[in-house]
C-alpha cells in the first residue's frame, strides 16, 4: 500500500488568497483584554527572572530552577518572539543579548540533546527573533548556524531520517531504541517500540529552511526536505496517513499507529505550512497535506453519538485495523491547521471541518469545572465503541459523556499549560471574525488566571475537574512562547502579524512568508459562515482530491487493502 503524492491541477483566480477574514473588526474591549494578557506574561516572566534566570524553566511551587532543555535558558529564547509581538522592547533586547551569548557547543546538563525540541524552541526562537528585530542582530544567525552545525550529526551517513537524541560531547546520535511513541500506545498495551516518531523527522523543515535562507547553506534545507519526503513516500496504513513510528536506520515505517496527536501532529502541520512558506514552489507538500486531510475526513472523522451535545466532530486514531475513539490536547491543533489550509487552498469543506474540530476541542474546556481541558479525552463513535482500558465504560465516565460529549481518559486529567486549543481558536477567530472565538480566548485567559496561578508565575494543574487541584510545579517555556502569544494575538489588531504575512512554527514562532499566490487553489474560494451538516462517519463526504482509495470505506480498506 503506497500513498502517492497528488499531482494537482491548480486553478488560478483573479484575486489574491487570504487566510484572514478581510476587514476583521475587534470588539471595544479588545484593548483591555490585550493589556490583561501582557500583565499575565510580564508577571509570570518576572517570577522566572527572580527564581530561575538563565535556566531553562521554573518550578513555581518550590521556587527552583529547572534545566530540562540542556541548560541553555529555554524560557528566555522561547519567550523572545512573544516579547516583541507584545511590544515589550526592553525584555526583548535583554533576551536577544542573552541568546546571542549562548554556547551551544556543549550541553550544560548530562542530558542528551533533542533534535526536535532544540529545533522548535532554540533554533526557531532565534531565527524568528532575528526577523522580528529587523534582521539587525547577526549574532543570532551566528548562534543558529553553530547550533545547526551540531544538530546535523543527527543524520548518519546517507540516511534520510535523522535520530532524535544527540550527544554533543561526541557529536554522535544515541542509537538505542526508545519507546517515545504516544501514550495511547502504551495505555493500550500495543507492543510497538518506536525508534523515532514522524513528528521528530517531519518538524524541522520550517526552521532549517530559514537557516538556509540566512546562511546560504542549502544543506540545512536539503536534509530536512529529504526527511519529510521519505515519510511521505513510505508505505502507509491509510492513504496519505503514515504510521507514527519510523526507523531512522532504514527509513521504513514502524507499526501502523495513525494519529493527528503527539508523535505525528507537527509532521502534518508542517506539510501545509512549508507549502505556504515556499509559496508552493514544489506542490508536493500541499498535495500531501490535502491527501492526509482527505483520508482523515474519509476514515477518521467521527461525530460523537449518545450525548446531549450535538455535532461534536472528532478525529479518531487508527491501529490494528480499527479506529480508536480518542483525542488529545496535542491533537487539537488540527482545527486551526485545517482552517489555515482550507483557506489557503480555497476549499470550504476543509475550513468547515476545521471549525467543527475547533469547536469540539473547545467543548473539552467549556465542560470542565475549571474551564480548562484535559490532556487526553475520548468519546463514543457511531459504531457504539469507545476507547479505554476496560471492556466496559465506567458509569461515572458514561454519565459525564452523555452530558458533555467526551470523557477524560483515565490518568490524563491534567493540564500542562498546553496551547493547542487556544491556538486553533486563534485561527478560527482570524479566519471568521465570529465573536464566539474572541470570547473563548477571554474565558481561557480568565481560567488560567483563576486556576493556574499558585502565587508564583503560572503552573499546570493535575486535575481539570477540580477547582482545588494541586499544581504540577513546572512553568513550561511554551507557556510564554505559545499560550500567551495566541491569547494576545486574538485580542491584538489583526493586521499585526497577519496570517497572510507570517507562518508560525509549532512553537508559535512567526516566520516571514512571501505574499501568497494563486497556485494553492484547486477549488473555489472559501466561503465563511456556512454550517456544515453533521453526518455519520461512514457516509459519503465531499471529495477534495484524487488520492488512491479515497472513495473507499474503511471496512473495505481493512479487508482488501488499498
Amino acid at each position: 500500500m503506497r500513498a502517492r503524492a497528488l499531482l494537482l491541477s491548480f486553478v488560478a483566480t483573479a484575486h489574491a488568497l487570504s487566510i484572514q477574514k478581510p476587514d476583521l473588526q475587534l470588539p471595544p474591549e479588545a484593548g483591555a483584554k490585550a493589556k490583561d494578557a501582557i500583565e499575565l506574561f510580564t508577571s509570570a516572566y518576572a517570577d522566572y527572572k527572580k527564581y530561575a534566570w538563565g535556566n531553562d524553566s521554573l518550578a513555581p511551587i518550590t521556587k527552583a530552577a529547572v534545566n530540562d532543555r540542556n541548560g541553555w535558558g529555554a524560557t528566555i529564547v522561547d519567550a523572545m518572539s512573544t516579547m516583541k509581538i507584545m511590544g515589550l522592547e526592553d525584555l526583548f533586547l535583554e533576551a536577544v543579548d542573552f541568546s546571542s551569548k549562548i554556547d551551544f557547543s556543549r550541553s550544560k546538563t548530562p542530558d542528551k540533546v533533542s533534535l526536535f525540541e532544540t529545533t522548535i524552541r532554540y533554533l526557531g526562537g532565534m531565527l524568528s527573533a532575528y526577523e522580528l528585530g529587523g534582521k539587525k542582530n547577526e549574532t543570532l544567525i551566528d548562534r543558529s548556524r553553530e547550533l545547526g552545525d551540531k544538530l546535523v550529526h543527527a543524520w548518519v551517513g546517507l540516511n534520510d531520517i535523522p535520530y532524535n537524541n544527540l550527544d554533543f560531547s561526541t557529536d554522535t546520535p544515541v542509537l538505542e531504541q526508545s519507546g517515545i511513541g504516544m501514550y495511547y500506545i502504551a495505555t493500550m498495551s500495543i507492543s510497538v517500540k518506536l525508534m523515532l516518531s514522524i513528528a521528530v523527522a517531519g518538524t524541522l523543515v520550517l526552521e532549517w529552511s530559514k537557516l538556509t535562507e540566512y546562511t546560504g547553506n542549502s544543506t540545512y534545507r536539503d536534509l530536512t526536505e529529504r526527511a519529510m519526503r521519505r515519510i511521505g513516500t513510505n508505505d502507509s496504513p491509510l492513504p496519505g496517513l503514515p504510521a507514527q513510528g519510523i526507523n531512522p536506520s532504514t527509513g521504513k515505517p514502524a507499526g501502523d499507529y495513525i494519529t493527528w496527536g503527539g508523535g505525528s501532529d507537527s509532521y502534518f502541520e508542517y506539510l501545509i505550512k512549508y507549502g505556504r512558506l515556499t509559496n508552493n514552489a514544489s506542490p508536493e507538500w500541499t498535495s500531501r497535506w490535502l491527501t492526509a486531510v482527505d483520508s482523515s475526513i474519509r476514515y477518521l472523522a467521527q461525530t460523537a453519538v449518545n450525548t446531549s451535545v450535538p455535532d461534536l466532530l472528532y478525529l479518531g486514531d487508527y491501529t490494528q485495523n480499527r479506529v480508536r475513539h480518542i483525542s488529545s490536547h496535542l491533537a487539537c491543533f488540527h482545527g486551526g491547521n485545517w482552517i489555515m489550509g482550507g483557506r489557503l487552498t480555497g476549499n470550504d469543506t476543509i475550513v468547515q471541518y476545521g471549525l467543527r474540530l475547533t469547536d469540539a476541542c473547545w467543548n473539552s474546556y467549556e465542560k470542565t469545572a475549571t474551564g480548562i481541558g484535559p490532556e487526553v479525552f475520548a468519546y463514543i463513535g457511531p459504531d457504539g465503541n469507545w476507547t479505554g482500558s476496560t471492556s466496559t465504560l465506567d458509569r461515572e465516565d458514561l454519565d459525564f459523556y452523555r452530558q458533555n460529549g467526551f470523557y477524560i481518559y483515565s490518568g490524563y486529567s491534567y493540564y500542562d499549560l498546553r496551547p493547542e486549543v487556544l491556538e486553533s481558536n486563534f485561527y478560527a477567530w482570524r479566519a471568521t471574525g465570529d465573536l464566539k472565538y474572541f470570547n473563548r480566548a477571554v474565558d481561557g485567559l480568565n481560567s488560567i488566571k483563576k486556576y493556574c496561578m499558585p502565587g508564583v508565575a503560572v503552573d499546570g494543574i493535575w486535575d481539570v475537574r477540580s477547582r482545588n487541584s494541586s499544581y504540577i510545579n513546572h512553568t513550561e517555556s511554551f507557556f510564554f512562547a505559545e499560550v500567551m502569544k495566541y491569547i494576545y494575538l486574538t485580542f491584538d489588531h489583526p493586521e499585526k502579524y497577519s496570517l497572510d504575512k507570517y507562518v508560525f512554527n509549532t512553537e508559535a514562532h512567526p516566520f516571514e512568508a512571501p505574499s501568497p499566490t494563486q497556485s494553492f487553489q484547486p477549488s473555489q474560494q472559501a466561503k465563511m459562515g456556512e454550517h456544515l451538516v453533521s453526518t455519520p462517519w461512514t457516509s459519503e463526504v465531499p471529495q477534495i482530491s484524487n488520492a488512491p482509495g479515497i472513495n473507499r470505506k474503511l471496512s473495505d480498506v481493512v479487508q482488501q487493502g488499498l
